[in-house]
């Protein structure tokens, strides 16, 4: 059983830098997934990751409540990767985007050239069907099922109930089924038919 966050925080607040090392470990993947999703570049996400969690550490006296600070780090990783955006925004019209998000398979790799060309339109089918969700839905469905973050971990990072995330999780994937269907897209394979719990 992990220490809960806030007995983190007071341990960290004393001067165990153990303890701060152990909330980064548990919010290293839905920060770096966030900041993934926000500004689309492996290398930009891991500088949007760093700086949040430096600048939560130099800010952690300011947090009014401990048992939020899932919620007050994802305020933190939006914010500082809307910073880079700005930043940056220049340099990222230039550049040509990059595939979205997710890798190959190496399944997909050793079937061939034009299984993995398949594979890689349909995830970013998927993606852009993402992308088309409500702002409220997209951020928990990039957690559960590109990260595969559990309920319980998707819950503690947004502030919202176990409960809630999996009700948010039943509408987005109705809506996605509904975004893909119009599309002429068909589902198999796609994440949310392997989620479990």
């Amino acid at each position: 059983m992990h220490p809960e966050d806030a007995e983190l925080i007071i341990q960290c607040l004393a001067g165990d830098t153990e303890s701060y090392a152990a909330l980064v470990k548990r919010y290293q993947a839905a920060v770096y997934a966030t900041a993934f999703y926000y500004v689309g570049r492996y290398g930009a996400a891991e500088d949007v990751a760093q700086e949040t969690f430096w600048s939560a550490y130099r800010n952690l006296r300011s947090l009014k409540d401990s048992n939020r600070f899932g919620p007050w780090l994802r305020g933190i990783t939006t914010r500082t990767a809307a910073h880079w955006l700005r930043k940056h925004l220049a340099r990222v019209h230039q550049e040509t985007p990059l595939p979205h998000r997710r890798l190959l398979s190496i399944e997909d790799a050793r079937r061939g050239p034009d299984a993995a060309l398949h594979a890689a339109e349909r995830q970013e089918q998927v993606h852009e069907a993402i992308d088309a969700l409500p702002d409220r839905y997209r951020l928990p469905v990039v957690l559960r099922y590109m990260q595969e973050l559990s309920y319980e971990e998707i819950a503690q990072f947004t502030g919202d109930t176990p409960d809630e995330i999996r009700a948010i999780l039943h509408r987005a994937v109705t809506q996605l089924r509904g975004i893909l269907a119009q599309r002429n897209v068909s589902e198999v394979d796609f994440p949310w038919r392997r989620a479990g719990k």
